[in-house]
């Protein structure tokens, strides 16, 4: 495998549990964020991503302040969400903040758009869930008009318009780097296509192979709107220990309070240790395991539906920091070699 792919960590800023037994807060699960992402920077990885969310479980709610924070303290990184929920945001605003990250990062910046994978932003910020589908949309649309560097001239239904707008700052060297994330609908592959803009799916369930029709598609619908090949990376979720029994004993108790929590919320029946040890198996898409097992997974991932990138979603509910830091550690010096070298 070419040493080129690219491979990073993303976190949701999960609220992890201290040494005492007891949750941190969640201005120490932030600053245990910032941490992470500056021994990923040391252990020699590609990427780091936080993601959006406003509720109870994840602590980050402003990617763009704790990337800026980041920022500070690396040098090498990609910093990026992991996804800014667009739907319930400006367009204007967003590109403003991530171009001011670029600036502030000497170009490192990078931003994932998406509808993101739960609803609270909506009624936080007064949209309308019957809007779901058009908020989104419209708003992509604008930014990819944002994205040109140039004064735009938009209107839409659910934003005022804009009449030769131009927005600062400008971008420094060539154009903010932006992925859309899709969680597996075949009409979000093809609007990331119909734009041009790279393709980044979430596989948290399931085998991985069974996203290949979407790849497909993706490259089906580029060719079909004119654009050129663009790159695709995928996110999952993923613990590394010493051992498969070591990273599987970690996770599993915080795992299943985690699942179990969002699946109330959603109606799941609960998460049982049989469908952890599938999804931690060969063909499942949990990432989890010994270096030599996570390296191999993820290679075969890459092969499978030809990447240019893959990000580990290494925190996991309350799993606690040391356990992360271990996890970010050979996930670096171990993991990445070998997938590199595959």
């Amino acid at each position: 495998m070419s040493s080129a792919i690219a491979l990073g960590l993303d976190t949701f800023g999960d609220v992890t549990t201290g040494p005492d037994g007891r949750l941190v807060s969640d201005a120490q699960a932030l600053r245990q964020v910032i941490e992470q992402a500056e021994l990923a920077d040391r252990v020699g990885l590609d990427a780091f991503g936080v993601g959006e969310h406003h509720r109870p479980d994840f602590a980050i709610s402003a990617p763009e302040v704790v990337l800026g924070a980041i920022a500070a303290r690396t040098s090498r990184l990609l910093l990026g969400s992991a996804v800014t929920v667009l739907s319930t945001d400006d367009p204007v605003r967003v590109f403003e903040r991530f171009a001011t990250l670029d600036g502030l990062s000497n170009g490192r910046a990078e931003v994932i758009v998406g509808r993101g994978s739960f609803t609270e932003s909506y009624p936080l910020f007064g949209y309308d869930l019957n809007d779901y589908e058009e908020l989104f949309e419209e708003k992509l649309a604008l930014f990819v008009e944002l994205l040109k560097g140039e004064p735009v001239t938009w209107r839409g239904r659910l934003r005022p318009a804009l009449t030769q707008a131009a927005v600062y700052p400008r971008i420094e060297h060539g154009l903010l780097k932006t992925w859309v994330g899709v969680g597996g609908s075949p009409e979000s592959v093809v609007r990331a296509a119909r734009h041009g803009l790279p393709l980044t799916l979430a596989i948290i369930g399931g085998d991985p192979r069974r996203f290949r029709p979407y790849v497909d598609l993706y490259h089906h619908s580029l060719k079909r709107f004119g654009h050129s090949t663009r790159p695709i990376a995928v996110h999952s979720p993923g613990h590394v220990a010493e051992t498969d029994e070591q990273a599987k004993a970690d996770l599993w108790p915080h795992y299943e309070t985690m699942i179990n929590r969002i699946g109330r919320e959603r109606g799941w029946p609960p998460a049982t240790r049989a469908q952890f040890d599938r999804e931690t198996g060969p063909d499942g898409a949990l990432c989890v395991g010994s270096p030599e097992t996570v390296a191999s997974k993820i290679t075969r991932t890459i092969e499978t539906l030809g990447l240019a990138r893959f990000d580990l979603k290494y925190s996991n509910g309350t799993l606690a920091h040391d356990k992360l830091m271990r996890s970010i550690e050979l996930f670096g010096t171990k993991v990445a070699p070998a997938v590199r070298k595959a």
